[in-house]
């Protein structure tokens, strides 16, 4: 029997996973305990994204939920239109078995079959395949991992890195298209798991979508996008794409701490010449950054998007605004905003992003210069 499609054509356009509202609490003797606070997130079709966050801070309780081994307190999880926690323990398993593959931390093979054994018994437990397809398909994998030689040992007479190896190829046993791999390199030497991050990349190229769950930062930088878990709620990804020279603790510090602003379209965030009291990180929308001239008409010197900043030339030179900052036409705009003091006891407490945003005010001030020069209007 051929591998039936298991989830709807992948669009880029629409969410393959969708988070809402999703809670969980747990009743301990000292009492409620609250692991998840409500989570709202999308991942798309092919995106290769790095769940991060320091220990107990609710990542694990999060992949539990996206792979349905664990049920939310409330909220939702749907992954290619099918929502997980209206599925019962036997419908669950058989989702499971079709349209998901796990790799875990410390592989689980079973240590009584062989590296092909394997991958060939999810494919019998699910109904996919004839017995010849079947190991076939096993081979053809773990020839994809670089284990064929090893296909009839057990598991036990491989190394550790050839065990996680043979664990993603049997994650690929029935062609799901969502790979969910959770601390996978947490046991292996910095080689070898260079080596299983690079095939995870490889694997997003040929159009699976993959989350990892890590605490390695090396490794966080090269997925596409990173979710960041702190306490139990996601930082938003933009906060912490624009402070990313912050540690895990910093940046979820952070987060409690920036007030949340909305902008309609064409409306001033900032006024030149005005005291700066605030540091702005943009998290969706766009702005122009436009320098009024005592004659002439405004001049736009830049655009930014989710992810950039501005507002930390005034405080951090103790002057005026030296251009005003209003939301772009056909646009509205999200920011996060921290105050003077805030800002300043941010930039003391992390020298490296006092640095950073030091090497970025330079790096504006040339170009704000160089274009105010050409004259050119603001549109």
């Amino acid at each position: 029997m051929a591998a039936p499609s298991p989830l709807p054509a992948a669009n880029a356009n629409t969410p393959l996973i969708e988070v809402s509202g999703l809670t969980k609490v747990y009743q301990t003797p000292a009492g409620a305990f609250t692991a998840l606070g409500g989570i709202d997130l999308r991942i798309y079709p092919g995106e290769f994204v790095g769940v991060i966050g320091k220990s107990g801070s609710g990542k694990s309780t999060f992949i539990n939920m996206l792979t349905g081994i664990d049920r939310p307190t409330t909220g939702d999880v749907t992954i290619g239109g099918v929502s997980l926690p209206g599925l019962d323990e036997t419908g669950m398993a058989r989702w499971r078995g079709r349209h998901l593959g796990i790799v875990f931390q410390f592989f689980q093979l079973l240590p009584t079959l062989t590296l092909v054994e394997n991958l060939i018994l999810p494919m019998e437990l699910n109904g996919l395949y004839s017995r010849a397809e079947r190991r076939a398909r096993a081979m053809h994998l773990l020839e994809q991992v670089n284990l064929a030689a090893q296909a009839d040992k057990l598991p036990g007479a491989v190394s550790g890195g050839q065990q996680q190896r043979a664990a993603i190829a049997r994650a690929l046993a029935c062609d799901p298209p969502l790979i969910v791999a959770d601390e996978p390199t947490g046991n292996l030497d910095s080689k070898t798991a260079d080596a299983i991050f690079t095939l995870f990349a490889q694997m997003v190229k040929d159009g699976k979508t993959i989350i990892i769950v890590t605490h390695d930062a090396d490794q966080a930088r090269r997925v596409d996008r990173t979710i960041l878990i702190a306490d139990g709620k996601v930082v938003n990804e933009y906060l912490a794409r624009a402070l990313s020279a912050l540690d895990y603790e910093q940046l979820a510090e952070v987060a409690g701490r920036v007030q949340p602003l909305t902008f309609a379209s064409g409306a001033t965030i900032v006024r030149q010449g005005e005291t700066g009291d605030k540091f702005y990180i943009l998290l969706d929308g766009q702005v122009d950054i436009v320098i009024e001239r005592p004659s002439g008409a405004p001049v736009l010197v830049n655009q930014l998007s989710r992810g950039e900043y501005f507002g930390e030339m005034a405080l951090l030179g103790k002057t005026v605004r030296q251009a005003t900052v209003r939301v772009s036409p056909d646009h509205s705009a999200a920011l996060a905003a921290l105050d003077a003091a805030a800002f300043d006891r941010l930039v003391q407490e992390a020298p490296v992003l006092g640095r950073q945003l030091t090497r970025t005010l330079e790096q504006r001030q040339k170009a704000n210069l160089a274009r105010s020069r050409t004259g050119q209007p603001a549109g």
